[in-house]
This record gives structure tokens, C-alpha cells and sequence, in this order.
């Protein structure tokens, strides 16, 4: 097990790519702690149906109080924070060109896809300054690379990730923090059914070398890989596991 002995924060953790980025944490070895806006009542379960620990956080990470005490609330339960994946994002979000994006949705998405993993490496930072030792991986998305995708706010807010996350990637590296962007492509998540009965047509299985819908299975090796010591020597670069549909 390449986590053992890790302890592991995992935001939008109820449900898609969160959900099975727990449930691999968990099989790694790690310590889980599970926060959503949502009920992650299932995903404990989960994690803990394979024998591993776990606890469910209800936060929403566009609020500082709230991250701050999601990463309180990892220290005292488990005494240490070695990984955050921030992977908590607005998909409640329209289909369509840029200038039909109402203002308040395009603020909304940036507050919870861009702030959000803002806030909650800023609330970890502390403990894994302390530690002299972390992993941050950045959830992006391969539909910034080409810019494709009818929703400009959402492409919008995963390019600003990977500047966020070259950023943060110059202030930790002295304190041994490592900070990655992890850019799945489109995927079949509960997000993704929801965005094709908005209106999405294509997941762009055309597009890719490998023909097929991508599943959150997909990610997993990579997200493992970003969160161990065998990415020590690796920091602010972005990870496209798309199918081979983006290059960069």
C-alpha cells in the first residue's frame, strides 16, 4: 500500500470522482475524511466496508470557516493532514456561449471551483508546513486545454487552477509541499449524466486515441501516483488523463 500511515482530505467527496478517489485512498492505506455540501454518509461507508478509516465532513469550501474547521477537525481526529485533493466543484451550472452565462452563476462557479481549492490548501498549509511534508492536487479538467465544452465559466475556472497551482507550487516547494493540477476529460459521473440531460452532447470519445466514455476508475493510478512519494520530485505541472483526446 503506497499511502500507509497517510491521512488524506478529499473535497466533493460524495459522489463521482470523489467518491472513488476515497475509496482508492482508503484501499492505499490512507485515513479518510470525506467532505462534501452533500451527504458522505455512503462514501464513509464505503471506505470503511474495505476496512479502512474514515470520517465525513459536511463543508462547503467557498467558505473559509468552513475549511478552516475541515482541516481542524482532520488534526484532531487523526493528528496530521499529508494530502488534499480538491476536487469539490460547481456542475449545477448552464449550457450554452458565453454571453448567455448569467453574472451570479459565472460568480458562484468561480467562488466554489477556484476559491474553494484556494481556501482549503491556504487552511491546510499550516499543518503541512508544520509536518515539513504535503501533497495538493488541484482537480483540472483536459476541457481547458482546447477550450472545448459549452460552458465557458466552468473552462474558465479549471485554466485558473493551473495558475493557481504553478503559484502555490513556487511558495511551498521550500516547506516540501508538492502542488499538482490532475485534469481529468469529460466524464461519466453523476455530473456528467447531469450536464447531458442540460444539454451536452459529446463527451469527445471522437476525439480521443482510446474510443471509449471515461469512467472515474480512469484517474486513479494517477491520483495515487500525485498523492505518494513517488511524485516527491514533481510540483505545479498538470497531469491530463483524458484518453488521449488533449496533448499538451
Amino acid at each position: 500500500m503506497k499511502l500507509e500511515g497517510k491521512v488524506a482530505i478529499v473535497t466533493g467527496a460524495a459522489r463521482g470522482f470523489g467518491k472513488a478517489f476515497c475509496l482508492r485512498l482508503g484501499e492505499e492505506g490512507a485515513k479518510v475524511v470525506a467532505a462534501d455540501i452533500r451527504d458522505v454518509a455512503d462514501t464513509v461507508a464505503g471506505v470503511e466496508a474495505k476496512g479502512g478509516a474514515a470520517i465525513g465532513l459536511k463543508v462547503d469550501v467557498s467558505s473559509e470557516a468552513d475549511t478552516r474547521r475541515m482541516a481542524e477537525e482532520t488534526v484532531k481526529k487523526f493528528g496530521r493532514i499529508d494530502i488534499l485533493i480538491n476536487n469539490a466543484a460547481d456542475f449545477n451550472i448552464k449550457i450554452g456561449p458565453f454571453y448567455e452565462i448569467d453574472p451570479d452563476e459565472w460568480d458562484r462557479v468561480m467562488a466554489v471551483n477556484v476559491k474553494g481549492q484556494w481556501l482549503s490548501a491556504r487552511a491546510v498549509f499550516p499543518q503541512m508546513k508544520k509536518q515539513g511534508k504535503g501533497k495538493i492536487v488541484n482537480m483540472g479538467s483536459s476541457s481547458f486545454i482546447g477550450g472545448s465544452g459549452p460552458f465557458p465559466h466552468y473552462v474558465a475556472s479549471k485554466g485558473a487552477i493551473i495558475g493557481l497551482t504553478r503559484a502555490m507550487a513556487r511558495d511551498l516547494g521550500e516547506y516540501g509541499i508538492n502542488v499538482n493540477v490532475l485534469a481529468p476529460g469529460f466524464a461519466l459521473t453523476e455530473g456528467g449524466y447531469e450536464l447531458m440531460e442540460r444539454g451536452l452532447k459529446s463527451g469527445g470519445v471522437q476525439r480521443r486515441c482510446f474510443k471509449r466514455d471515461e469512467q472515474p476508475e480512469d484517474v486513479l493510478g494517477a491520483m495515487v501516483f500525485l498523492c505518494s512519494e513517488d511524485s516527491d520530485f514533481m510540483s505545479g505541472q498538470t497531469m491530463v488523463v483524458d484518453g488521449g483526446g488533449s496533448f499538451i
